[in-house]
């Protein structure tokens, strides 16, 4: 069936389930090919995907477990196809092992995970460092962390473009609060969506080195089916693909595999101040913990407390340029998390003495609320 920008790209105001939105965000960034296994509460992602993606030309699978849908993703892209997959926290687990593959033969796929906690339907960041640090060997994670309905929607397009750019996996950091919330949602015309696409090789099979780019820099992709022959392997490999256990190859591949995310890290990472300027105190906050950490600012300024937020759109690469920034102009910062205390590591790390740190955490749930952090600053800045 022929694919019509109408159809995948459905301009105009709605009141979204976030799951729904995440979906839409997928194909207006061109998303061809989707595979998963149902697991609450990311089901209604391959629901909606199992009915709109076949009429738009792209293939749905559901796989038999969260490992076949992951190496699914791998073997679609690698094929040309701007791959996705979405779960939950503990089918995240299972997919460890594929995404390490991902990494090492730089497979551009788009891997959404609405958190939880464990078993049930609550709300939770407890996954923020298996998000970087799951898989195996040396890689770069890139994570963008949404925090509304709309931000689900434009941090996938983002998401997919960030994959094509760099030829790596990149997670978007859901929740289950923003994930079954219904909020409005504005699509834009297709024309004015940026969508960013692979680049390809223009060498001949005989000249084409699979592997071979700048020092920080991404491999040109091959077009399938046209005589480029590649072996895509986990093992360290030279520029050909060929498996290489000479020690230089190993610098040489995870120096630029690693290097390729982390020297782009200021094209990179975003952050959005809030009520920064004459800030005394900040909030370093991300996902839906933002949204409540600028109302809690909000309350403290109206009883002298001179509070800003700084929301992480990104935490993977770690936005240290922003937060150090911070720390330099406040006399305290405190991360908030729901979570038992983990990013808030980062955060102590890049401050290093500029200021004072302080933890606003909790695993019970549910998201603070601007009445628990604004009693928890009123205690932390005695």
């Amino acid at each position: 069936m022929a694919d019509a920008s109408k159809d995948r790209v459905l301009s105009g105001v709605h009141f979204m389930l976030g799951n729904y939105a995440a979906v839409e965000g997928a194909l207006s960034a061109g998303c061809t090919f989707f595979a998963g296994y149902p697991i609450t509460p990311a089901n209604e992602i391959s629901e909606r995907m199992s009915q709109r993606l076949p009429r738009l030309g792209g293939a749905f699978v559901q796989g038999e477990d969260e490992l076949a849908s992951i190496y699914a993703c791998a073997g679609a892209s690698l094929a040309g196809a701007k791959a996705m997959t979405a779960t939950a926290s503990a089918g995240y687990n299972y997919m460890q092992e594929g995404l390490g593959y991902c990494y090492t033969i730089e497979a551009p796929v788009v891997v959404l995970d609405v958190q939880r906690a464990r078993g049930e339907n609550f709300a939770s960041q407890a996954d923020v460092m298996q998000m970087r640090w799951g898989a195996s060997g040396d890689f770069e994670a890139i994570v963008v962390c949404p925090s509304s309905v709309q931000e689900l929607y434009d941090y996938t397009i983002w998401a997919f473009n960030l994959a094509e750019e760099y030829r790596n996996p990149v997670i978007i950091m859901s929740e289950t609060t923003i994930a079954l919330m219904r909020e409005r949602l504005d699509i834009p015309p297709a024309d004015q969506i940026a969508v960013v696409n692979r680049r390809y090789t223009a060498l001949p099979p005989e000249q084409y080195l699979p592997f071979k780019a700048d020092r920080f820099g991404c491999p040109d992709a091959a077009p399938l089916g046209e005589g480029y022959h590649t072996i895509y392997s986990l093992n360290p490999h030279d520029e050909k693909g060929s498996i290489d256990w000479d020690p230089d190859e190993f610098d040489r591949l995870y120096k630029r595999v690693c290097g390729k995310i982390y020297e782009n890290r200021h094209k990179i990472c975003r952050t959005e101040p809030y009520l920064l300027d004459d800030a005394e105190y900040a909030l370093v906050a991300y996902g839906s913990e933002a949204r409540v950490a600028k109302e809690a600012a909000r309350l403290a300024r109206e009883e002298g407390i001179k509070v800003g937020v700084l929301k992480l759109c990104n935490v993977w690469p770690v936005p240290v340029e922003p937060i150090l920034e911070v720390c330099k102009h406040v006399g305290k910062v405190f991360t908030v998390e729901m979570n038992m205390g983990k990013y808030c590591v980062e955060v102590e790390r890049i401050a290093g003495g500029k200021c004072e740190t302080g933890r606003i955490t909790k695993n019970r749930g549910q998201v603070h609320t601007p009445a628990e952090i604004l009693s928890a600053l009123r205690e932390g800045i005695r």
